[in-house]
């Protein structure tokens, strides 16, 4: 089905939007993948804040141009299904992964992040990033250790003086 110049225009000025607010892209073949699944996954993708997108290579060649996404245009072959992570690097990553898991039709081609493109044989890397909720609990408890260590050594130095004391009363009670 043929679709209008101004159609055109504006799918690829709505995927380049996409493009220049996302932090990482993954891309894959859908084909064979039933509708349905294929909802599935879009509802998926939705709930964690990944655009996803069906379009075609030619105007995702021209959609992506001055973004930092332009490596992929040589992974552009085929039917191509298109995943941005639009707050958590690795959150399309990890949808797609799990699509992938279930859906053995489902191929990830490549996948792109800081304007290199990666082999799909790294989605492991990237899906397994922290989010940003993770990443705050890890630094915090980083920076909580040294406080709950200096507290427990300031905290000991009471406890070994009254170890002391109750050692000598015990010593010379037993004396008595």
């Amino acid at each position: 089905m043929a679709i209008r110049l101004e159609d055109k225009q504006q799918i690829v000025s709505e995927v380049n939007k996409a493009a220049t607010g996302a932090l990482s892209a993954v891309l894959a073949d859908y084909h064979g993948v039933a509708v349905s699944e294929l909802t599935t996954l879009r509802k998926t993708a939705r709930e964690n804040n990944v655009y996803l997108r069906v379009v075609r290579n030619t105007l995702l060649k021209r959609a992506v141009v001055d973004t930092e996404f332009e490596c992929i245009q040589e992974a552009l072959v085929g039917p191509t299904i298109l995943a941005f992570s639009l707050e958590d690097p690795g959150a399309a990553a990890r949808v797609l992964k799990d699509f992938a898991k279930e859906n053995s039709k489902f191929e990830i081609k490549a996948l792109a992040i800081g304007g290199e493109l990666l082999d799909a044989s790294q989605i492991d890397v990237l899906a397994k990033l922290p989010t940003y909720d993770q990443s705050i609990a890890m630094l915090m408890s980083v920076m909580l250790a040294p406080v709950t260590k200096l507290v427990r050594t300031i905290n000991e130095v009471p406890t070994k003086v009254t170890r002391v004391v109750a050692a000598v009363r015990d010593q010379k009670q037993e004396a008595a």
